[in-house]
């Protein structure tokens, strides 16, 4: 928990100390929640380096960092007032619908549809993504006792709005990363087209089947 606060919180130093051992830790990382994300993807393969912006609208201040990884789960952590929002919440919906539009208007921008009758949908667009989306509001709602879960109506407008220019500026001026992310997307949308195709084909079979009606029928 001290360690995330201190991601949270870039250049915040938190020091922990044990009087009883003499055991010390310190906390402090210069780079934020973009240092939180190289973290969470030690183990991996990134495509890229990491996306990081951060903006103000309304005086609710938003922070996200994001990295596609080689493989194809989705790993997404959310924050309201550095609080863990483990449910998600509004911040987090926006985040994912900018995301969403952002690499379906690159794709028809740069024509790499090609002719294919594709949309890139959510889970398309967030296969082997890593992001770490942080939200400062104040008289933040929250849904349940736990607080698991942001409910503030204006955090999806604004979280959407700021992520959708950022990370649209980003894929125009660094088209090598912007190639990878959308040739990873486009491979798990087709990937899902495939697999949708099969699985009618056997379903209309198995109908075929079981049915009274003549073989030649």
């Amino acid at each position: 928990r001290m360690r995330e606060l201190a991601f949270l919180n870039k250049g915040l130093t938190i020091a922990l100390k044990d009087e009883r051992s003499d055991k010390e830790t310190t906390f402090k990382f210069d780079g934020g929640i973009k240092e939180f994300v190289e973290h969470l993807n030690k183990s991996k393969t990134p495509l890229h380096g990491v996306i990081a912006f951060e903006d103000e609208k309304d005086h609710v201040g938003v922070e996200v960092a994001l990295q596609y990884a080689d493989d194809f789960t989705e790993r997404l952590f959310s924050f309201a007032n550095n609080i863990n929002t483990v449910d998600g919440g509004t911040h987090l919906s926006g985040f994912k619908s900018a995301l969403t539009r952002v690499v379906n208007q690159y794709c028809k921008t740069k024509n790499l549809f090609k002719g294919d009758n594709l949309t890139i949908e959510g889970d398309d667009a967030r296969a082997g993504l890593t992001a770490v989306v942080s939200v400062k509001i104040p008289q933040p709602q929250f849904e349940g006792q736990t607080k698991a879960k942001l409910g503030s109506p204006e955090a999806e407008s604004i979280v959407s709005s700021i992520a959708y220019e950022k990370l649209s500026r980003f894929l125009e001026e660094h088209p090598a990363i912007a190639g990878k992310i959308a040739d990873k997307c486009l491979t798990e949308a087709r990937a899902r087209e495939r697999a949708r195709h099969e699985r009618d084909l056997v379903r209309r079979k198995g109908l075929l089947e079981s049915s009274a009606l003549p073989g030649k029928l």
